[in-house]
């Protein structure tokens, strides 16, 4: 014969229900345990009281006696009146009036051709090189006006030849190109407006000096009057291969 156990004296059939219980009991009981707030009511109290007398103690009301400002002094005005006595006397001036009125009558005055003086003004009359009556003469030229252009261009020639000097500056940068000078013989055979165009200002700089240095020269005349003549010429600027 097999012994069977009773199913109600099975003391772990509802251990995982038990179990299960008991640990929401006492996550409960944590859970409790954190929130549970405490306040010190003493303490809180005696802050209570003691603003309580900081606001209603007394504050003594002091009185200063300050002694009221003294009057301000009288001022005494005292008068002196000094009679002087008239010792030159004074001409009195009258601005008159420069507006005309309606009424005024304007006076007719006949101004005679006479009696206006006409001033000539001189005027710098400048007439191309190439169609000018007679050519600035250069110094050691003669002949007719076909002979002093040609004398004329002969010199301006010689003369870049001989003041002639390659820059230093633009030697060693290896600069060089053609450079257009204009310039004017004025009616007294100056040189005057010297104007400069090339590839560089070194070479420009040279350019002008060379022209700077022209003689002066008999200026140029249109009906057997001085007058300026622009001119210009191209100075070349090359270095030469080694």
């Amino acid at each position: 014969m097999e012994l069977k156990k009773n199913p109600r004296a099975n003391v772990g059939r509802n251990s995982s229900l038990y179990f299960a219980v008991g640990l929401n009991v006492m996550l409960l009981l944590t859970y409790l345990g954190l929130e549970h707030k405490t306040y010190e009511t003493e303490t809180a109290k005696i802050d209570i009281l003691m603003l309580t007398e900081q606001l209603e103690e007394d504050i003594p009301i002091t009185n200063i006696n300050i002694p009221p400002p003294p009057p301000p002094p009288k001022a005494v005005v005292t008068e002196a009146i000094t009679v002087v006595e008239d010792v030159e006397e004074i001409e009195e001036t009258f601005v008159e009036s420069t507006e005309i009125g309606q009424d005024d009558v304007i006076e007719e005055r006949v101004i005679n051709v006479e009696d206006v003086e006409v001033e000539e003004v001189e005027e710098d009359v400048e007439v191309p090189f190439a169609v000018i009556e007679r050519v600035p003469q250069f110094p050691g030229c003669t002949g007719n006006n076909e002979q002093l252009k040609a004398c004329f261009q002969q010199k301006m020639q010689e003369h870049l030849q001989k003041h002639f000097r390659y820059p230093d500056a633009a030697a060693e940068l290896n600069i060089q190109g053609r450079v257009f000078v204009f310039f004017l013989i004025d009616k007294h055979g100056k040189v005057a407006k010297i104007q400069t165009r090339g590839p560089d200002k070194l070479l420009e700089t040279e350019a002008q000096r060379i022209i700077s240095l022209l003689p002066q020269m008999e200026p140029g005349k249109q009906r057997n009057k001085p007058v300026g003549v622009p001119y210009s010429i191209p100075i070349n600027f090359k270095l030469r291969e080694q």
